[in-house]
C-alpha cells in the first residue's frame, strides 16, 4: 500500500503509467466533458473551491475530476463502494497531484477513513454516488454543513431516493442537485450503462452463454430495463419481478414474463438484482433454486442478495473463478454468487462505458458548476433535493449529438407560436 500521509493512499503507485493509459482511452470517447474542460480551463470558475468527492474510482470519473482540476478546483477524492476502484486509475490521479484516498478490496472501516480523510480539507463542495459523503457530514460533522458546504451533487438513485427522505423530514442541511434525475443521466447512463456494463460484468466473471438462459432482473426501473433489454437482445429469456404495478406492466408489455420471485427462484438460471431494497433474495429463494444458479447484483449497496441466510444454508464456499463463488447448499446443490454481491459491474467489469458517463459526468460538472456561480452572486439553493434545469439536458444532449455528427431539425418561428395558441383547434 503507498501512502502519503494527508495527501493520499493507493494500492501501488507504480500503477500509474497503466492507469494514465485507460484515461487517455476514456478521454477519447467523452468529448462533451473534453469540451468542457477545454472551455473552462482558461476562466477557471472553480478557483477557491474545494470539492470532497465519493463516486466509483475509474477512468470516466478520473476525467471528471481532471476537469474540476483545469477549471480551479482543488479536489479530493474517494471510492465509492470497496470494490469498485481501479487501482491503476487511483495510482495515475495520486501521480499527478490529486488527493485521493481509494483501492480495491478495502474494508468498511477503510472506507469510512478515507471519506474522512477527504473531508480533512474543509470542502465547499460535495459530490456524492449513494450520499454515504452526505451522510458522514450530517452525522459526524454537522458544523460543515454550516460553516463550510454551500451545496452538492447525487449521482445515483439509491443516493437520491434517502436524500429526498431526509429533505422531507427537514433533516437535509444544504441543497443537492439531483444529477440523477436529469434525462440524460436515467434514461442514458441508467438504462444503457447499465445494461451493457452489467452483462459485461456477469459474462467476465462466468463465461456463460445467454442464449436460451432464463434471466430474472428484479427491479423493472430505468437500470432493470436496461438489463432486461441487453439480456433479450442476447437471446435471454427475461423474467421481470416487480412490486409496482405499473412497472410491471411496462415489462409485460415490452415482452418480458412477469412473476414473483417464489416463482422465479424455482426456474431462474441468473437472478440479476436491480432494486435499491434490501432482502430481494432471501433464505427460501436459495432453497428452491436450480443447481448452478448465478446470482449477482446491479443495485448500489450489496443488501439486495442477503448472503448472511446463504450462509446459514450452506456447508461450504469456495472460489472458482475472479469474482464468483461457489456455495454449496446443505441440499446438495451449487449456487454460485458473483463479486460477493456487490455492483457486478464495476466488480467485475469496467462500469459505464466512457461514451454514456460522459453525459453523466458533464451533469455533475454544470451542477457544482450551478452551485458555485450562485454563491458567487451572494445566493444559494434552498436546503433541499433540486432538480437540474431542462435547459442543461438539452444543452448535454445537444453537445453530445453534436459530436457524433448528427444534425436534427429545429421549430419554426410559426411552429412555436402554434404550440403556444391554446386557441386553436380543428
Amino acid at each position: 500500500m503507498d501512502n502519503k500521509a494527508g495527501k493520499y493512499k493507493v494500492k501501488d503507485i507504480k500503477l500509474a503509467k497503466e492507469g494514465k493509459k485507460l484515461i487517455d482511452w476514456a478521454e477519447s470517447r467523452m468529448p462533451v466533458l473534453m469540451a468542457l474542460q477545454e472551455k473552462y480551463r482558461k476562466t477557471k470558475p472553480f478557483k477557491g473551491y474545494k470539492i470532497a468527492g465519493c463516486l466509483h474510482v475509474t477512468k470516466e470519473t478520473a476525467v471528471l475530476v481532471k476537469t474540476f482540476v483545469e477549471a480551479g478546483a482543488e479536489v479530493s477524492w474517494s471510492g465509492c463502494n470497496p470494490l469498485s476502484t481501479n487501482d491503476s486509475v487511483a495510482a495515475a490521479l495520486a501521480h499527478d497531484g490529486i488527493s485521493i484516498f481509494a483501492w480495491h478490496g478495502m474494508s468498511v472501516k477503510d472506507f469510512y477513513w478515507c471519506i474522512e480523510e477527504t473531508l480533512k480539507f474543509h470542502p465547499n463542495l460535495t459530490l456524492d454516488d449513494g450520499a454515504d459523503l452526505i451522510f458522514t457530514i450530517h452525522n459526524k460533522h454537522p458544523e460543515f454543513a454550516e460553516k463550510y458546504v454551500i451545496g452538492g451533487t447525487e449521482e445515483t438513485t439509491t443516493g437520491v431516493h434517502r436524500l429526498r427522505s431526509m429533505a422531507d423530514d427537514g433533516a437535509l442541511k444544504y441543497p443537492v442537485i439531483a444529477v440523477n434525475d436529469a434525462e440524460t443521466k436515467w434514461d442514458f447512463d441508467n438504462v444503457y450503462g447499465t445494461g451493457q456494463s452489467t452483462l459485461d460484468g456477469i459474462l467476465r466473471a462466468t463465461s456463460i452463454l445467454l442464449a436460451g438462459k432464463n434471466v430474472v432482473v428484479a427491479g423493472y426501473g430505468h437500470c432493470g430495463k436496461g438489463v432486461g433489454m441487453r439480456a433479450k437482445g442476447m437471446g435471454a429469456n427475461v423474467i421481470i419481478t416487480e412490486v409496482k404495478p405499473t412497472a410491471a406492466l411496462k415489462a409485460n408489455l415490452d415482452g418480458m414474463r412477469v412473476m414473483t420471485m417464489d416463482e422465479a427462484a424455482k426456474i431462474g438460471d441468473v437472478f440479476i438484482t436491480a432494486t435499491g431494497v434490501k432482502d430481494v433474495i432471501v433464505e427460501r429463494h436459495f432453497k428452491t433454486m436450480k443447481e448452478g444458479a448465478i446470482v449477482c447484483n446491479t443495485g448500489h449497496y450489496d443488501c439486495e442478495i442477503n448472503l448472511v441466510e446463504l450462509e446459514k444454508v450452506s456447508d461450504a464456499k469456495r472460489d472458482v473463478r475472479p469474482n464468483n463463488e461457489e456455495y454449496t447448499l446443505k441440499n446438495g446443490k451449487g449456487i454460485y454468487v458473483l463479486a460477493q454481491g456487490r455492483l457486478v459491474n464495476l466488480v467485475a467489469a469496467e462500469g459505464h462505458p466512457s461514451e454514456v458517463m460522459d453525459m453523466s459526468f458533464a451533469n455533475q460538472f454544470l451542477s457544482q458548476l450551478r452551485i458555485v456561480e450562485l454563491h458567487k452572486k451572494g445566493r444559494r439553493l434552498e436546503n433541499g433535493v433540486h432538480d437540474i434545469p431542462v435547459e442543461q439536458d438539452q444543452y448535454i444532449a445537444e453537445l453530445k449529438l453534436k459530436t457524433m455528427g448528427i444534425k436534427i431539425d429545429k421549430l419554426t418561428p410559426e411552429q412555436k407560436k402554434y404550440m403556444d395558441d391554446y386557441s386553436a383547434g380543428t
